[in-house]
């Protein structure tokens, strides 16, 4: 039997990525988690003294100090996680997002998904299903707000399918026989799930040829709320055809029941609706990571 290589605690390691599918896969070589909507985190435990490095290598331990004292550990490990605020029964990146705004952590979770290192072994080396039992083996002597990923056996597609009717934000499939890499890679598959829905176009940001951002609204009984605005999706064509339809509708008052300031924006009448894929509706009740899909005229949608 080879003798183990001891190895010097790292400092932080450059977090591995997965690559963005259209769908997950299956098969005995997979398994599947379900994807956080957080942020990325990972933790350096130093016998007993905790650090939290953001996905970018900024140590954000005062941020999320509640996080790093519970890392009761006398041991030298380093874990890949994320960080996450669960609202509705689900993951909700606005409320966490808005906890850290307050200096609120009390609501705040880490899930740990992998580990890196532990007592002078570099484990990024070890199939991805080693990394997983040797991590499940540390966390469970652990309490929340610590907590292990699970992970799921078999077709991810119906991991998938399950994930989105409970408006997760997707999966991510492994790779059971891979190593651990700095970098985007094949191992690590995601599948996001996106919500789509058609909004009143209230107004439009000008560019030359077409438009470059148009604002959005929903109504709500009889009133036109603002909802944030979509800049992405379209190509320059695209973008002449949408402003060559705005312009037909132009007003000079804007029509939302409370009216937001703009100084960019030249208003319309909400006779057009932009077909929106979005991944989550903001604390502040507006849109997040929006694209443009098409445009229509005529009624709102049921």
């Amino acid at each position: 039997m080879a003798k183990r290589t001891k190895a010097s605690m790292p400092g932080f390691i450059k977090p591995q990525l997965a690559t963005l599918k259209d769908n997950a896969p299956s098969g005995a070589q997979w398994i599947h988690e379900i994807k956080y909507d957080g942020y990325r985190a990972q933790v350096h435990v130093d016998r007993g003294a905790s650090k939290i490095f953001t996905r970018n290598g900024h140590d954000w331990t005062h941020r999320f100090s509640r996080i790093a004292g519970s890392f009761r550990l006398k041991s030298q490990t380093i874990f890949d996680g994320e960080i996450v605020v669960v609202h509705e029964q689900r993951t909700n990146f606005s409320e966490l997002q808005a906890d850290l705004a307050q200096g609120r952590q009390d609501r705040m979770l880490f899930y740990a998904f992998d580990i890196l290192f532990h007592n002078s072994e570099d484990l990024r080396g070890k199939p991805q299903i080693a990394r997983k039992q040797r991590l499940k083996e540390l966390i469970d002597l652990l309490d929340p707000p610590i907590l292990y990923s699970e992970h799921h056996e078999g077709d991810g597609q119906e991991l998938f399918a399950a994930a989105s009717r409970l408006n997760y934000e997707g999966i991510v499939s492994k790779r059971i026989d891979a190593p651990y890499r700095s970098e985007r890679v094949e191992a690590w598959h995601k599948v996001k799930a996106v919500q789509r829905e058609k909004f009143p176009v209230v107004g439009f940001i000008k560019d030359p040829t077409g438009v470059a951002a148009l604002y959005l609204g929903k109504m709500e009984g009889k009133e036109l709320r603002y909802m944030g605005k979509v800049g992405t999706g379209w190509s320059r064509t695209k973008s002449a055809e949408i402003r060559k339809a705005l312009d037909t509708v132009v007003t000079p008052k804007q029509k939302l029941t409370l009216p937001v300031k703009k100084p960019k924006a030249t208003w319309v009448e909400p006779k057009f609706y932009a077909d929106v894929e979005y991944r989550d509706i903001t604390s502040e009740g507006l849109l997040r990571a929006s694209s443009f899909k098409g445009l229509s005229k005529g009624t709102r949608r049921s």
